[in-house]
């Protein structure tokens, strides 16, 4: 019973701790200490989109790749001089935009220096990412402050393309995010792009064979015959495909339209229609007519996924350098 009760308190504790470290995070944080802050982000971010408007989902996903691993802590931007980091493991070797981000730093810093963290500064990016897409745009809380540690290993914690539905919501419910959430932020797939070996076990190996016919009997044939054409073989490394194909440059509601047609690029997108809640948020949204219904909920599922178990007040730091540790 004494050990029993011991648990209980030291969960209770850490609901504690976690509910107080979320109430830290609020968007008036910079308001004294650095008022001008997403202003100098969205000048950089208005800058690169409109030189490079493909940018914007590597950017997104960032912000995504930080907060499924060790919380919203700036982890994955930590270089390793033996390899050993986040942006080392395979799932983060795609990841794009990392001397964007220090440039971005760099300007913060500028403007105000040694008070906005990286963490923070991937947060407001990915908001703006979005927006600047014509999607939503959102408060974000801030009050983030930046980790030490990055782990290559520890991606395991982010949701593979690969990953069924079960998969998906147990990765998911690891970062407090239910249901919902998953099908809502799976819709940042309607901008950006993938390499071919993200999806190209659903077009050649779907069940291990290794050959033409072993495909995913859930993909739609003509898409699926349109993505061969792109992806010649499981040894493709080099080719990308936009993700939501003819609107990858604009945030809407298309990704909906085509994973309800069995267009979803990856298993994990198929994955929505194998339940009924995930299905019918797909099938309502497909329609396109309840677009600012779709935009709340993002921005409020992109509020709460950045609320994942921040350092705040005097934990962590604020780097100087977003690849590197304070010496």
């Amino acid at each position: 019973m004494a050990c029993r009760a011991a648990t209980m308190v030291a969960l209770l504790l850490a609901a504690v701790a976690a509910t107080c470290a979320r109430a830290q995070l609020h968007d008036k944080f910079y308001s004294e200490s650095c008022p001008s802050v997403e202003d100098v982000v969205r000048k950089e971010m208005v800058r690169a989109l409109s030189l490079a408007p493909s940018l914007a989902g590597p950017l997104l996903r960032m912000h995504f790749h930080d907060c499924f691993v060790r919380g919203c802590d700036g982890s994955v931007l930590l270089d390793s001089a033996n390899k050993t980091a986040e942006k080392d493991a395979q799932p983060n070797q795609t990841l794009r935009g990392f001397g964007f981000v220090e440039r971005v730093k760099a300007a913060v810093e500028k403007a105000c220096p040694d008070t906005v963290s990286c963490a923070d500064i991937l947060a407001l990016i990915a908001r703006d990412a979005v927006w600047l897409s014509k999607g939503p745009f959102w408060t974000v809380p801030l009050g983030r402050r930046d980790g030490s540690v990055s782990i290559s290993n520890e991606t395991d914690a982010l949701p593979p393309p690969t990953s069924n539905f079960t998969v998906l919501t147990q990765l998911f419910a690891a970062v407090n995010l239910d249901a919902k959430d998953l099908v809502v932020l799976s819709a940042g797939h309607t901008i950006g792009t993938s390499h071919c070996f993200s999806f190209s076990d659903r077009l050649y190996n779907f069940t291990g064979l290794e050959n033409p016919s072993d495909i995913d009997p859930s993909l739609e044939p003509q898409y699926m015959m349109r993505l061969k054409s792109k992806c010649a073989s499981l040894n493709d490394n080099t080719t990308l495909v936009e993700m939501d194909p003819g609107s990858f440059k604009t945030f809407d509601t298309d990704y909906f339209k085509l994973v309800n047609k069995r267009r979803g690029l990856f298993h994990s997108d198929g994955a929505l229609l194998t339940d009924p809640f995930t299905r019918a948020y797909v099938q309502r949204h497909a329609t396109g007519a309840f677009m600012d219904e779709f935009f709340a909920d993002f921005a409020a599922s992109m509020i709460k996924m950045g609320n994942a178990n921040p350092l705040t007040g005097s934990q962590g730091e604020i780097r100087k350098k977003c690849n590197v540790v304070n010496h």
